[in-house]
């Protein structure tokens, strides 16, 4: 069975409910981290595999560009002005749940530049989330819906997804069908009309 695509007002409201969703869990999450956490203290939840740790981040990912927090803010409002303005074109369910759930982590992470100390525009992120096994840096709930976000979209831009749901194999397949329909008309053979005795 084929689903029809979805209304663009439709794809646009999950993009909305999905983005205020992840933001409201991460503001949340980073709110308890603030009230309940001693800083720089990691705080054991299943051992060495996974750590509470509150930290603020000036800069990226292992605190890179420190210097440049503001680069990072203008970097966040261009992804999410990006994905608002694609979110108007979208007919395409599972392009609404992932722009949703990345816009939601971008808003995430832009809140704390913008509203946490030192202050507009270059304020820290706060991060909580340790996996030390697995990787040196400290991230948070926006962080995973980020990284997740974006491995989603090349998935979908892989397997051929266009934002208004339908596949690019499709659309081949239809321009080489009416390429060859072009073809055997233009080269079928006209009527001759007989001679006149």
């Amino acid at each position: 069975m084929v689903r029809r695509p979805l209304r663009r007002s439709a794809a646009g409201a999950i993009v909305a409910i999905l983005a205020a969703v992840v933001l409201a869990a991460d503001q949340f999450v980073k709110y308890l981290t603030i009230t309940h956490l001693p800083y720089g203290e990691p705080v054991p939840v299943l051992g060495e595999f996974l750590q509470l740790i509150y930290v603020r981040n000036p800069g990226a990912a292992f605190s890179i560009g420190k210097e440049a927090t503001w680069i990072f803010t203008i970097a966040l409002a261009v992804v999410a002005v990006i994905i608002v303005w694609k979110a108007f074109g979208l007919r395409s369910r599972l392009w609404a749940v992932v722009l949703g759930c990345l816009l939601g982590g971008v808003l995430g992470n832009l809140t704390d530049r913008m509203l946490r100390d030192p202050g507009f525009p270059v304020g820290e992120v706060v991060d909580m989330i340790s996996m030390p096994w697995m990787m040196p840096a400290i991230f948070n709930v926006a962080d995973i819906f980020i990284v997740t976000g974006m491995i989603s979209v090349a998935l979908l831009v892989l397997f051929g997804l266009r934002f208004d749901g339908t596949r690019e194999r499709d659309h081949e397949a239809a321009e080489k069908a009416e390429a060859e329909g072009a073809a055997a008309e233009g080269a079928a053979p006209g009527v001759q009309p007989s001679p006149e005795s």
